[in-house]
């Protein structure tokens, strides 16, 4: 499968929209993407994971490179509209204490 992501940038945050698969594959095209924007319009990140498909280990670490890059300079990655197969793994990882969800109104854990 493809991927592909689309970046709004609003007033307080980037919203990410990665679409398709992050893998190993994709997975580098997804932090050039992601820090380019970021370096433009160091921001908050907000991931919207409406329409990510699959995370491989390969992916969460693109993820793990996101969040620390824009740590450095004080801002956070969040997350919301994860699927409970890739939320799973953020769990087992404990990776869901790292980064900030979202939780939807109607989600229960």
């Amino acid at each position: 499968m493809s991927f592909q992501m689309s970046i709004d940038t609003q007033e307080s945050q980037l919203v990410m929209k990665p679409k398709g698969e992050l893998d190993i594959y994709n997975t580098p095209k997804f932090k050039d993407q992601a820090v380019l924007a970021y370096d433009r319009n160091s921001k908050d990140i907000l991931i919207d994971g409406e329409n990510l498909e699959y995370v491989d280990s390969t992916g969460l670490g693109g993820f793990i490179y996101l969040l620390n890059y824009v740590q450095e300079k004080g801002n956070v990655v969040g997350m919301k509209n994860i699927k409970p197969n890739i939320r799973k793994l953020f769990t087992i990882t404990k990776l869901d204490e790292v980064f900030r969800f979202e939780e939807e109104e109607n989600e229960q854990r």
